[in-house]
């Protein structure tokens, strides 16, 4: 059975009301879609940590603890957290707390982020960037998997036989790595043995597989199962009722989204022909109609040696609340019993 969900950055923007949508407002509709994916069959929903102007997620624990407090059996996770920026203990408390509020749904999902604001925000150097989350990772890890700790590094004080609390509800809170397209931070996590989420954000999703291929032989050779080696891929996408509608809805939001980011990294402004180019039946777009999504789905996951868990990140296009409550819904009741049928 493959996992389906949601991710979201908590964006605030809203194709009605472009960036006067409130805050409150913005949020209130968030914890809503957040309901209306547990109740619509979806298996996890991950929030993001952004610490920028249009994103309400930079403190992403506190979004999920809300909705642990309103639905009953989604997964709850970050997407991702970025743990070259935070303390590893003040993180670990933070998912232990929320596994307690949920009763064992929390997850995590750390990463070194695709922005760097979060470096100078808590006075870490960006030049660490790669050490910082290596050596945090472990740490974190160390944690996990004792209530007691011993522990020196580089970046962050010592400890010393010192118990950290709460303990989480589950025996060992799920934590997950969250990798873009680096071959040293997939063997990293075939190392530690680690469930493995790829964001594919453009291009074509088979190209990932010789990386995909790094991380399952890294893990094989460190000794770990091959059931422990597991891979969930996250993607843009939505889904409408045709695929004309889900393309003209998502198109615009799209467009101008990517135009922005690229921006600031030098990348070329969207076009349509660029946007179509990544629709074909290997391009990493997941956005169209039911039928063609879920056959879509499962040739990623051959292309890839095997997928359990795809999480659609819609926040992108900057649609509306309805659109994205009744792409929610179409996602769990409808494109989620078709892949795993």
């Amino acid at each position: 059975m493959m996992e389906i969900g949601i991710d979201s950055f908590a964006a605030r923007f809203d194709e009605n009301a472009s960036t006067t949508l409130q805050d409150k407002d913005a949020m209130a509709q968030l914890l809503e879609r957040m309901e209306h994916a547990d109740r619509s069959g979806l298996d996890v929903f991950g929030i993001g940590e952004h610490h920028r102007k249009g994103f309400l997620d930079s403190a992403p624990t506190m979004i999920l603890a809300a909705a642990a407090a309103r639905t009953k059996q989604i997964k709850l996770t970050s997407a991702v957290t970025v743990l070259s920026a935070i303390d590893p203990v003040r993180a670990f408390q933070h998912f232990a707390t929320l596994d307690l509020i949920s009763q064992g749904r929390a997850e995590m999902v750390v990463g070194r982020g695709s922005f760097v604001d979060a470096f100078p925000l808590f006075g870490y150097n960006v030049n660490d960037y790669d050490a910082l989350f290596e050596e945090k990772l472990k740490l974190l890890l160390k944690i996990r998997d004792n209530e007691f700790v011993t522990w020196s590094g580089k970046f962050r004080p010592a400890l010393r036989d010192q118990p950290v609390y709460p303990r989480p509800l589950q025996p060992s809170l799920p934590i997950w790595v969250g990798v873009g397209g680096t071959p040293e931070s997939f063997v990293r996590a075939g190392i530690l043995g680690l469930p493995l989420m790829v964001a594919i954000i453009g291009g074509e999703t088979h190209r990932f597989r010789p990386l995909v291929d790094l991380y399952r032989e890294a893990g094989r050779k460190a000794g770990h199962a091959p059931e422990k080696l597991t891979v969930g891929l996250h993607s843009l996408g939505y889904i409408a009722n045709t695929h004309e509608e889900a393309v003209e809805e998502f198109y615009p939001g799209y467009a101008t989204a990517m135009t922005n980011v690229g921006k600031e990294r030098g990348w070329p402004p969207m076009t349509r022909a660029r946007f179509d180019s990544q629709m074909g039946p290997g391009g990493a777009l997941l956005i169209g109609g039911v039928e063609e999504i879920a056959e879509k789905i499962l040739r990623h996951a051959e292309a890839l040696g095997g997928i359990s868990r795809l999480t659609f990140q819609m926040d992108t296009a900057s649609l509306s609340h309805e659109k994205l409550m009744r792409s929610i819904e179409l996602i769990g009741t409808k494109l989620k019993p078709l892949v795993n049928k």
